[in-house]
């Protein structure tokens, strides 16, 4: 999975972001997820009001994001992605951490003062970033204003007559919102911020999927299909007529100016170059984003070096599996044999989910075995939508609705199921539904005493790094029982570990996307489409998929600590209740809650 974090406030953020993340000051109504308990003091009043006016400003700024969380306040508008509208919201960032700095933080209660520094470091973060202007790369394979409505369509609920004219007020707006994608991206080739062409040359078939001939079937017509039969007759044709109107008169006329512009003006202006650190600054904002998301000060050559140094571990581990199962033959015939033998792969994309949930099925009732305390919130298992499945990952989560009416989704790719081998499936599902994603997420989600944007936001290392931990817990709750799913373990851990060298490789070694798809494939047994679609991923999206093996380190380190001092005392329940009883933390933060919790239960 891909938990998109800390992504620019606009356009590919306010699309993508809409899906799977949350800027810092963006946030959902407390309404929607619970009542937080009144804070007691002067100080904790302020404070608490300063998250909260933060917090309904966001969802104003990002109606995209409001929606996803389960708030209907503005379904009926789209982000205003204007010059002024970016100065305005950047003006209020700024003013948020003036007002933070006038609060007493000593006559705070320590969990106030967590929630203070927390919140001081997401401004301070989000503010070093804007001298980058990071959202003049708008659009990229996998997300942009071509892509809103099959992006959009899972977090959308219809269920009255109000909701459908919400949708038809955003589709009149979608021209608008064209346009200023348009205009973003100019401001990026005027300043030399412009995406990979290695990457962008598969936009243009994705946006011509999207231009079709009449409004009935268009993607941004789709919710009209499948309207409540409980709905009167001449209401249902009324909206239907509205919403055909506004596809043809506002959605497909500014898809075809966007198609222009992208074939014709953006992709020729497009980098030869894939590295990040190629752009203007780009050095230093690559600096940045590994520092936003691995929460360290490690340097680019730190991480590739402890990338490299994973990589010949996990190799280790993998040449004793190989030996495990006799097969006769170096590493990378294994590596082969894993890639094409037809027993670990479904021909029938349906075979395919119906495996994939009957393995969280399995899960589900061994969790007790590492958990103290489970979340309330249910998830599901669910497929990628064919329009962008093709361009994606393998899978990834969705996580559930604040206002709790939308469960947690597990999303898996049925695209080629005969690229999709079966042996990867536990440690995908460990890590995207339970133990991984959907259990830490919801857990964070329930936190009553919290503020919003510590049940909805986090940190990528603390939960990217906790999914790659999930996929060994699969030890501790007997599910390797077959050396095949043991050696998906090692190959997704491997692959987590590849990306510490290919992303710093990439965006700060001068390494080129096939040099990157080679060390790839010579090192983790991926499919080849798979490891095509990695490299684009860390292409267009720098820095992110440094978080995974970076958290999961810490957090490993953690527990062997734990283990060392507490021996038969150690309860590992109860040191994963503790590990994620206060939600997505920076990882110095945990480190000092997660020492004081080891010398209290060695008291």
């Amino acid at each position: 999975m891909e938990f998109r974090m800390f992504r620019p406030t606009l356009l590919a953020a306010a699309l993508a972001a809409a899906l799977v993340a949350f800027a810092p000051h963006a946030h959902a109504t407390g309404e929607a997820a619970g009542a937080t308990v009144a804070p007691a003091t002067a100080a904790a009043q302020r404070l608490h009001a300063l998250f909260e006016a933060d917090w309904q400003r966001g969802l104003e700024e990002n109606p995209l994001m409001a929606t996803y969380l389960g708030d209907k306040r503005y379904n009926d508008r789209l982000p205003d992605l204007s010059p002024a509208a970016r100065e305005r919201q950047q003006a209020a960032v700024r003013a948020s951490l003036a007002t933070l700095g006038t609060i007493d933080r000593a006559a705070l209660s320590p969990a106030d003062q967590l929630n203070y520094d927390i919140y001081r470091r997401q401004l301070e973060t989000e503010i070093a970033g804007f001298r980058f202007h990071p959202e003049r790369l708008a659009v990229d394979q996998r997300g942009g204003v071509h892509l809103l409505a099959v992006q959009m369509a899972p977090a959308l609920r219809f269920e009255s007559a109000k909701d459908y004219a919400d949708w038809t007020a955003r589709l009149r707006a979608y021209g608008t919102l064209v346009d200023q994608t348009i205009a973003l991206l100019r401001e990026g080739m005027a300043s030399g911020w412009v995406a990979p062409k290695a990457v962008m040359q598969r936009v243009p078939a994705q946006i011509a999927a999207q231009r079709v001939a009449t409004a009935a079937e268009s993607s941004f017509y789709k919710p009209f299909l499948a309207m409540p039969g409980s709905m009167p007759a001449d209401e249902r044709a009324r909206l239907q007529a509205d919403a055909k109107a506004a596809v043809d008169e506002v959605v497909l006329p500014a898809l075809a100016r966007f198609e222009t512009f992208f074939n014709t003006e953006y992709l020729p202006a497009c980098a030869d170059s894939v590295a990040t650190g190629d752009l203007p600054d780009g050095k230093a904002f690559y600096d940045h984003l590994a520092r936003l998301y691995t929460t360290t000060d490690l340097s680019a050559d730190q991480i590739h070096d402890i990338g490299q140094k994973e990589v010949a571990r996990i190799r280790a581990e993998m040449e004793k599996l190989k030996a495990e199962v006799g097969f006769e033959g170096d590493l990378q015939a294994f590596f082969t044999h894993l890639r094409t033998d037809p027993k670990f792969f479904h021909a029938d994309p349906q075979a395919l989910l119906a495996e994939y949930r009957a393995l969280t099925r399995r899960i589900d009732p061994e969790l007790v075995k590492v958990f103290g305390k489970l979340p309330r919130t249910p998830y599901g298992v669910i497929t990628i939508p064919a329009e962008t499945a093709p361009d994606t990952t393998t899978a990834y989560y969705q996580r559930p609705s604040a206002d709790g009416r939308r469960a947690g989704y597990y999303y898996v790719n049925l695209y080629k199921p005969e690229s999709r081998p079966r042996w990867e499936m536990m440690a995908l599902s460990l890590h995207e539904a339970v133990p991984g994603h959907h259990l830490q997420i919801a857990l964070a989600q329930e936190m009553p005493d919290q503020p919003m944007f510590r049940r909805q936001g986090g940190f990528t290392a603390f939960i990217e790094g906790w999914g790659l931990y999930a996929e060994r817990l699969g030890y501790d709750m007997g599910l390797y029982d077959d050396p095949y799913d043991r050696m998906g373990q090692l190959a997704y851990d491997m692959w987590r570990a590849v990306r510490l060298v290919v992303d710093t490789g990439l965006h700060s070694k001068g390494w080129s996307r096939q040099q990157a798809i080679d060390f790839f494939a010579a090192n983790a047994p991926k499919a080849e489409l798979d490891i095509a679609n990695e490299v684009d991923r860390y292409i267009t999206t720098p820095g992110q998929a440094l978080a995974y093996k970076i958290g999961q380190m810490k957090l490993s380190e953690l527990r062997a600590r734990a283990e060392a001092r507490l021996g038969d005392r150690f309860d590992v329940r109860a040191f994963h209740d503790a590990l994620l009883a206060e939600g997505a933390l920076p990882l110095g933060v945990l480190e000092q809650r997660m020492d004081a919790w080891i010398a209290a239960q060695a008291q």
